[in-house]
């Protein structure tokens, strides 16, 4: 069969069926016109209802008290979930949330509620964007989504989330959270080049007890390049956020957050000598956390080990 432009049905993208469903939508083979067709379908495809969060004053509430306690819309979600489990209305999803305070014409959460994001942007990039050139990329790696099961669901310990803190002078601290049990490690680092970086996880991760040592999800920072390597000498696979997902790593974020307390920005790092890292590690291990029902990240991995 012939299009009226010359073009056979096969030129044409989709299926027979597909093409013909379409013209039949939109008046027939005979009336049908390509630019009210368009016109009908972006109409069709604008949200028929307005956002859940600007029509639920209860959800709301919850949501930008919690974003107010500088809670992450990614814990919020979560904890919605656990918090109400047998009231759907009391649902939301974090790209919601972000949506929400970046699109203000969705009229549903406060502008200002944005400073209490941990980015501090008060605009989001799209998923996916990159401002490398394609020089000194991660190669190799194993993608988050590849995670095993266990540790997405924290059901076994060992699994750990990684970053590097910043501080002054392009000094930085090595920071390992244990997803289940939130015990955190601070690790001396002496640069930021993935030779040093590796080295120092390395050498502090094989001291673990085995059952410890299952996985270790990092962001996409160059400092793990050399991530096979590391896998070699630990037998620790290492797993990548998607790009700018930060959230993705929520335990080690949430605990990143807390060190701001005893390192905060602007401070010189390579001050503190390893002894000192024990010591704040110690203290945040000892502290009770309400998402382990106040028991401490130290209890819980003694409970782990036992």
């Amino acid at each position: 069969m012939v299009s009226r432009d010359g073009r056979s049905r096969g030129d044409l993208a989709g299926s027979p069926s597909t093409i013909s469903r379409e013209v039949l939508r939109n008046g027939g083979a005979r009336r049908y016109r390509a630019c009210r067709a368009d016109t009908n379908a972006l109409r069709h495809a604008r949200r028929p209802k307005p956002a859940k969060l600007a029509t639920c004053d209860r959800l709301r509430a919850v949501v930008e008290a919690k974003l107010e306690v500088r809670w992450s819309p990614q814990q919020i979600s979560g904890w919605l979930v656990e918090e109400f489990p047998d009231d759907p209305e009391m649902r939301v999803s974090h790209e919601t949330i972000y949506v929400s305070l970046f699109v203000q014409s969705r009229g549903a959460l406060r502008k200002e509620l944005t400073r209490y994001l941990r980015s501090g942007h008060t605009t989001r990039r799209p998923r996916g964007h990159s401002v490398m050139n394609g020089q000194g990329q991660l190669r190799g790696t194993l993608n988050i989504s590849e995670r095993p099961a266990e540790a997405e669901d924290r059901a076994v310990p060992g699994h750990w989330e990684g970053d590097l803190l910043s501080g002054a002078n392009n000094t930085h601290i090595a920071t390992l959270v244990e997803r289940r049990t939130r015990f955190a490690m601070l690790i001396k680092v002496d640069g930021k080049d993935t030779a040093t970086v590796v080295d120092a996880l390395a050498k502090h991760v094989r001291r673990l007890p085995a059952q410890l040592r299952r996985s270790l999800t990092w962001d996409r920072g160059k400092e793990m390049a050399d991530h096979k390597r590391f896998t070699l000498a630990t037998d620790v696979k290492v797993y990548f956020c998607d790009p700018r997902s930060p959230w993705q790593r929520g335990s080690n974020e949430n605990t990143n957050g807390l060190l701001r307390q005893y390192f905060p920005k602007g401070k010189d790092l390579s001050i503190y000598p390893q002894a000192y890292l024990d010591k704040i590690a110690k203290r945040l291990n000892q502290r009770p956390r309400q998402t382990l029902g106040f028991a401490s990240p130290a209890d819980k991995l003694a409970e782990v080990l036992h």
